[in-house]
């Protein structure tokens, strides 16, 4: 009888085997069995042993299979030898029928069930949410459910024995296994997987074959020789078969995945759909992913104190310029969002995209409330032109990039939830209109948001460059030395393929031995050809097609779940997930323990002090400063008119004796007086008058606000609030403009005012010489100091304090003597010194050895007569106190002529008008606009986040602020975390 050798086993067996297990292989004669051989060519026919079989010997070996299955028994005198090797032969026979359909169907029915329950899971993951919607259900259906009796329905429903005789022979199929296994054990064993079969592989082996015979091995060794060739091509004919199989089974069920997940996706849709429009009438909470980017947009503006760092995840896209970081954003997005330029920098600072599942494709700023339909391209380039917008605003002048982040959220059906920032590219050289510092500031900025341990790093690498090029794969191998947070995708895989004289360097790169960086997975896609103008769809339908025709995955460079953005989707979202579910309690940990360290030190040192942040000081500040506006309309008008006339008579008071009355006062004539000085009244009015009140008038004003702020100030008030206080008061006045309407009704007044020369009473003529004797006694006290700073000290100065004069003071005393022996000889002396005069002065002095210069004599002179001037005015002043009876009768008399008394009542009288004018616009107007003006600033540095903050300052606003952004951080993390566990 036939037995299978344990070196070569028996290719009939095989065939055997494999016959009944409904897989049917041509096998060369050279490897059959020489005892196989031997039956072929007997049962065959065939003579020639090199001549390839047929399939008789298959047949005979089938035909001797459906023999029925008992032991013949031994010859007599065999000693149970024969007997032995029949029984093996029936061992294989055995087991070659036990090796059935049964085993198939099992082996199949546990590798479907697997399979099938992997894929439930997936498209069950895939699924809402149903929880929440159990409104949709009608009552009555509920209603009905309670009335129906489910015991009966399940007694009419088959027994478990009889859906049980359906199924295969469960001990029956134990039962061979266990006969397997014993007959394994005892000599039988699994060996030489046959190439191509795809996981089909069996092989009975048992040892003690017989010797062979001569004539059959050199016919084994003269087939050997002839089939190698045979055998090498056929293995390869049939790895190829398979693997084309493999790729078309592959495609059949990606297609049957796709339409599954469309199909859910608009499943999905109509139920946020619903949800969105608000059929039921409550609130709908927030996604977790959108909790979890709120928490990203807090610590993004918060100024971390007490060590406490952002260690939350996000997924860091990083690459270098060009390199298509961009693309892979867009197609994870699944829209054309971002700004785009031909080898030109675009993202210029760093841009948080939230991704999120809703009803409608959507893209939505932080800090705005427009939504970008992303379905129209309309809204698709003004999101694009908004972002481009945002990036230059946020770069500040003589920069290039900015670390300032511009928050978006996208939504949109089947999009996977993630946290994605953009960061700008990495470059190797500063180009001519960039800034110096470009380079090393795109390196810190990576750097920052990389040196997070919880940040996954999505590393894009430009496929269609050299590798040796690249700058970003050093620095990510810096920041994550052991791959354990990177994920590395390479990009333009068409351009490679196409590009590259070795494809195989393209698996070198995706199996992570081309580059000095180590990571978690490795990925490789195509985002389109190119073109701006290409839509995602496309771009898609390019991508999918360019993997199923590539060589790289059907010569098995790359493996089928490493290729496409969906792919990379999918995995860079589990990544994401899996490091928010491992770090985020350990994160609000550490906040917790940072709010109490706030918490105390804001106990210690402002124990009495509510912990108001900065906006609420601003608040509290913004309402003290408009109390103080408010405060001015409460000015008497006395008090007003007083401080008006006082301060405008100080600002003209030099121009009206020096211009006005001393001109017209030394003609020592009467009508020339008045003449000259109604003249010079009328030009004053017409050019300067007007515009001195109103600068009078608006300083007043701003004195007495500065005066009220600083009496507010000291009464309990906070001084965290003085700088604030300066620059509001300062940039009112400075935006603060006078009613221009009110100089030309002030001009009128003003003119109507001086033409006035009736004065009434004995009151106002005593009150005009008043107002005169004190002006002319304080210009006299005036010029007197300039005489005594213009000849030194006297004698008692200088014998009691130790003072000498120096040579010029000494001249000018010497000169001032000679000077005033001229006036005593001529009291009556004009204001003007003549030449011969000077001539005469100059050579008495020189007789007495002075040198003097004449323009020293003139100054001098000026001085002098000045003062013996002022002093007979006051004389003068003196005696016209009597002379009101004269003035009213008009009598005329050349010692109580007083038109100089009438001239300062005229001035007198225009200064009360004047205020009382000028009193009348600022209660009534001025006032107002000033408290307008106040609003519009604090309004205006409400807005000014930085101005604010430079305004504010100090320990305790900056611990309030801190305490704050803590609280808040915290508790949004453990609403994400309780969000979290219900997820779960």
């Amino acid at each position: 009888m036939l037995r299978v050798g344990s070196s070569a086993a028996c290719m009939a067996c095989r065939n055997l085997v494999s016959t009944n297990m409904g897989v049917r292989f041509r096998v060369p004669l050279q490897k059959l069995h020489p005892l196989s051989r031997a039956i072929h060519h007997r049962y065959s026919g065939n003579t020639n042993p090199q001549r390839p079989p047929h399939c008789t010997a298959a047949r005979y070996f089938t035909s001797m299979s459906r023999l029925p299955m008992r032991y013949p028994k031994p010859p007599p005198g065999s000693g149970g030898r024969g007997y032995q090797q029949q029984r093996n032969f029936w061992v294989a026979r055995l087991a070659a029928r036990l090796l059935k359909l049964r085993y198939i169907l099992l082996g199949t029915a546990v590798g479907g069930g697997y399979t099938a329950k992997k894929t439930y899971e997936e498209w069950k993951d895939m699924l809402p949410d149903f929880s929440e919607y159990n409104w949709v259900i009608p009552d009555f259906v509920w209603e009905l459910s309670e009335q129906i009796d489910f015991d009966k329905l399940a007694k009419a429903l088959p027994e478990i024995e009889e859906i049980a005789k359906l199924l295969p022979d469960l001990d029956k199929i134990g039962e061979n296994f266990t006969f397997i296994k014993s007959l394994l054990s005892s000599g039988v064993s699994l060996g030489s997987e046959v190439k191509g079969a795809s996981g089909l592989h069996l092989l009975l082996e048992t040892s003690g074959d017989p010797p062979l015979n001569a004539a059959d091995s050199s016919a084994a060794a003269t087939q050997d020789s002839s089939d190698k060739q045979y055998k090498k091509s056929s293995d390869k004919e049939k790895i190829d078969q398979l693997q084309e199989e493999l790729l078309r089974t592959q495609l059949k069920y990606q297609r049957m995945l796709e339409r599954l997940e469309k199909e859910n996706k608009e499943l999905r849709k109509v139920v946020l759909q619903k949800d969105d429009k608000g059929i039921h009438q409550r609130k709908v909470k927030k996604s977790l992913i959108d909790l979890y980017s709120e928490v990203l947009d807090i610590l993004s503006d918060y100024d971390s104190n007490y060590n406490t760092q952002d260690h939350l995840p996000r997924v860091v896209v990083v690459g270098d310029q060009s390199a298509g970081k961009t693309s892979v954003l867009e197609m994870i997005a699944q829209a054309r969002i971002f700004p785009r330029g031909s080898g030109e920098m675009m993202t210029r600072s760093p841009v948080k995209v939230t991704l999120s599942e809703g009803p409608h494709h959507v893209a939505i700023f932080k800090d705005s409330g427009r939504e970008f339909d992303l379905t129209k391209e309309e809204d698709l380039a003004a999101l694009r032109h908004e972002i481009e917008l945002r990036m230059r605003k946020s770069v500040k002048e003589g920069q290039t990039v900015s670390s300032e982040t511009i928050s978006l959220s996208v939504k949109g059906p089947g999009i996977q939830r993630m946290v994605l920032v953009d960061l700008p590219g990495v470059i190797s050289t500063v180009t001519t209109g960039m800034a110096s510092d470009t380079k090393d500031t795109i390196f810190s900025i990576s750097k920052a948001y990389m040196q997070n341990p919880n940040a996954i790093i999505l590393c894009i690498q430009d496929g269609s460059v050299d590798a040796e090029r690249s700058i970003v794969t050093d620095l990510v191998s810096q920041m994550d030395p052991q791959g354990k947070r990177t994920i590395f995708v390479l990009t333009k895989v068409d351009l490679a393929e196409k590009n590259l004289a070795s494809p195989s360097r393209i698996q070198q790169i995706v199996e992570g031995k081309l580059f000095p960086m180590k990571a978690l997975g490795y990925f490789a896609v195509v985002t389109g050809r190119g073109s701006s103008s290409e839509s995602i769809d496309s771009i898609k339908d390019y991508e999918e097609d360019f993997f199923q025709n590539s060589r790289l995955l059907r010569d098995g460079m790359l493996k089928a779940h490493q290729v496409t953005t969906k792919n990379l989707s999918l995995a860079v979202s589990d990544c994401f997930w899996k490091m928010v579910r491992e770090s985020v309690e350990q994160q609000a940990d550490v906040f917790k323990a940072s709010r109490f360290n706030l918490e105390t030190e804001w106990k210690n040192n402002y124990p009495r002090l509510r912990e108001l942040d900065r906006n609420e000081l601003y608040e509290k500040a913004k309402n003290e400063i408009l109390d103080e506006v408010i405060s001015l309309s409460q000015v008497t008008p006395q008090h007003w008119e007083s401080i008006l006339q006082k301060k405008l008579w100080e600002r003209v008071s030099t121009h009206v004796i020096e211009n006005i009355y001393l001109p017209a006062a030394q003609t020592m004539d009467s009508g020339t007086f008045n003449t000259t000085v109604d003249i010079k009244l009328k030009q004053w009015t017409d050019k300067q008058l007007p515009h001195k009140a109103l600068e009078v008038a608006w300083e007043t004003l701003q004195e007495e606000f500065a005066r009220f702020m600083a009496e507010y100030r000291g009464k309990d008030q906070d001084d965290i609030f003085d700088k604030l206080k300066e620059a509001v008061k300062d940039e009112s006045i400075k935006r603060h403009k006078w009613n221009e309407r009110a100089m030309d009704s002030l001009r009128v007044i003003q003119h109507n005012a001086l033409e006035d020369r009736s004065i009434t009473d004995k009151p106002q003529w005593d009150a005009a010489i008043q107002f005169m004797e004190e002006t002319l006694q304080s210009r006299l006290k005036d010029t007197e100091s300039v005489i005594r700073d213009m000849v030194g000290p006297d004698w008692k100065q200088r014998w009691l304090n130790w003072k000498n004069r120096t040579p010029e003071q000494h001249i000018r005393n010497e000169t001032k003597n000679e000077l005033e022996r001229l006036l005593k000889l001529h009291d009556d002396h004009t204001a003007y010194l003549a030449n011969d005069e000077v001539t005469t002065v100059r050579k008495n002095l020189e007789g007495r050895g002075v040198e003097v210069d004449p323009v020293l004599i003139k100054d001098t002179w000026h001085q002098l007569y000045r003062r013996h001037f002022l002093q007979n005015a006051l004389s003068h002043c003196s005696l016209c106190k009597r002379g009101f009876y004269y003035y009213q009768r008009h009598f005329v008399d050349s010692e109580l002529e007083c038109n100089d008394v009438v001239l300062f009542w005229r001035i007198q009288r225009m200064l009360v008008i004047t205020a009382n004018t000028l009193r009348q616009q600022l209660t009534n107007t001025e006032v107002r606009r000033l408290e307008k003006n106040v609003k519009e600033v604090l309004d205006d540095f409400g807005e000014d986040l930085e101005k604010k903050s430079h305004l504010i300052t100090g320990r305790r606003v900056q611990l309030a602020e801190d305490l704050k952004k803590v609280r808040e951080i915290q508790e949004k993390l453990e609403a994400f975390i309780e969000a979290l566990h219900k997820e779960k």
